[in-house]
């Protein structure tokens, strides 16, 4: 494996250029996909046959056939698994350097620059944090998908979280957890991590015990879905998915929630109102608005997501845009996906 790193690094910008054409065009031609290189790279077939048969020593691609027929496919089964014993000393750059970015040969470089964050990021926490002796790591690709899981066996994410700010239920750590800035070791870490790799992949989701929370890319938005499941998972478990094909970058994804004139910043929140949901169903209480705007004074710019919530009680929305506002008059609150319903409700308190 460290061979195949040092033959990364030594190859030219036009050569990953023609492998990531390779790797991403190979599913719709695998017979031709030596002649189309060529042609789109300006090369001569020999010239992409060796990138061809690389590719295939690599582990990437399979081949069938013999000179002009032969046929070159995605290999389907980078299905890697494998068990780490862990501790304070260990080093999540090492494992991703070592064992995770071998495997992600070929990839757009915004690509491997995501997953080299998410995965680092998350590796991080269950060493800082979980109290897991062991790390379990999964890598999946093909057809032009590349699938991470970490997986420890510790005390739990949202355990851990409701034990560290003496929260009434688990769930109530899930809300805390999606807004960022959210650390029981502030000299060692930012708490942005999960905030920030939740939007870099088309898939994130975090499993803990009975608890399941997922955001999902799709179209022109974010789902997301936090759900109560009957099987319960030990530790914590989670599984980041992105298309090869993808465009994001990563600065992009941090300039979406930074200002300029706070350095660029982490400045910028985006809060789900339908992670309160589960009390009663209904977001009717000043303690329900208390607990969803908790710690938002961290942040300039606080934007409530009122996605699949068709009324709030008066109670909810006074303490949130008449009490919070007139106590916070520097957090900006904006909102989204609102119906007719909670518009005339927000209305009614503000001008009360």
């Amino acid at each position: 494996m460290p061979q195949v790193r040092t033959v990364m690094r030594r190859h030219s910008e036009k050569t990953k250029a023609l492998r990531r054409f390779i790797l991403n065009n190979v599913a719709q031609h695998p017979t031709g996909i030596g002649t189309r290189s060529a042609e789109r790279f300006g090369i001569s077939r020999q010239a992409v046959s060796r990138h061809l048969n690389d590719l295939v020593k690599e582990g990437l691609l399979t081949v069938t056939g013999q000179t002009r027929r032969r046929e070159f496919r995605l290999r389907k089964s980078i299905d890697e698994h494998f068990r780490l014993a862990v501790d304070r000393n260990s080093a999540e750059d090492v494992i991703w350097s070592d064992s995770i970015q071998p495997l992600l040969t070929g990839s757009k470089e915004n690509v491997l620059d995501l997953c080299e964050y998410g995965f680092t990021e998350m590796v991080n926490n269950v060493i800082s944090h979980s109290g897991s002796e062991t790390l379990s790591v999964s890598v999946k690709r093909s057809a032009g998908r590349t699938r991470l899981q970490v997986h420890d066996e510790g005390i739990g994410i949202f355990k851990k979280i409701q034990d560290d700010f003496s929260l009434h239920d688990p769930r109530h750590a899930l809300l805390e957890l999606s807004k960022g800035k959210l650390t029981s070791d502030p000299s060692r870490h930012t708490g942005e991590g999960i905030f920030f790799t939740s939007r870099m992949f088309d898939v994130f989701s975090l499993w803990s015990e009975n608890f399941f929370f997922a955001r999902r890319f799709k179209g022109d938005g974010w789902l997301t879905q936090a759900d109560g499941v009957k099987q319960s998972v030990k530790g914590t478990c989670v599984y980041m998915e992105i298309s090869e094909d993808s465009e994001r970058e990563m600065k992009e994804v941090f300039d979406e929630y930074a200002s300029e004139d706070a350095g660029w910043g982490f400045t910028r929140t985006h809060v789900v109102l339908g992670l309160l949901r589960h009390e009663n169903g209904k977001l009717l209480s000043r303690s329900q608005a208390k607990r969803l705007l908790s710690r938002t004074d961290q942040f300039r710019e606080v934007v409530l997501d009122f996605q699949d919530i068709a009324f709030i009680g008066q109670a909810f929305a006074d303490e949130i845009f008449r009490v919070y506002r007139n106590r916070h008059p520097d957090v900006v609150l904006h909102r989204v996906h609102t119906t007719d319903d909670v518009e005339e409700m927000i209305a009614r308190v503000t001008r009360e």
